[in-house]
């Protein structure tokens, strides 16, 4: 995507992705909370199985209502380890909210780590997406998130 489409998008997409991320923090919140009380497998283990439960349900739902699709080709097979990576971020969060990190530094360290997965992604070529070099701007936008983090993690939570 150049900048230029990034200006003409919908605003709804930046609107669903900046309410994605609070999803996400109070996601992390109450599975932090849930291996508090019990331990991280638990967490994760409660988490998948209300997705399932979720998902189940709103599959039947619409199945009624959507028209009948046609088949196309299987998911490459790389595509099914979401769910691995899903149960492990689900345990790794959880363990790391409840450290010293606290919630504000593990979305932090989180979300420098997606940046830096993502940009090298996008470097490789990996999972059949176009193989693109990471600019100055990328590598500055990855240097902010990880200033970021880091004062979050050094000067936050009251630090006198």
């Amino acid at each position: 995507m150049t900048i230029e489409t990034a200006r003409n998008s919908h605003p709804i997409y930046f609107i669903g992705a900046f309410a994605t991320g609070g999803l996400l923090t109070f996601m992390v919140h109450l599975n932090g909370e849930l291996a508090r009380y019990g331990n991280a497998l638990f967490s994760s283990w409660t988490a998948h199985g209300t997705g399932i439960i979720a998902a189940v349900i709103l599959l039947l739902v619409l199945r009624r209502r959507a028209p009948m699709v046609e088949k196309t080709a299987g998911a490459p097979w790389w595509a099914y380890l979401g769910g691995v990576s899903g149960a492990a971020t689900v345990i790794l969060t959880s363990t790391a909210v409840n450290s010293p990190l606290g919630l504000s530094g593990t979305l932090a360290l989180g979300l420098a780590g997606q940046v830096a997965f993502s940009l090298a992604a996008d470097s490789w070529g990996l999972f059949g997406l176009p193989k693109r070099r990471p600019d100055m701007q990328d590598i500055a936008a990855l240097g902010l998130v990880v200033t970021g983090g880091a004062l979050i993690i050094l000067f936050g939570r009251g630090a006198a």
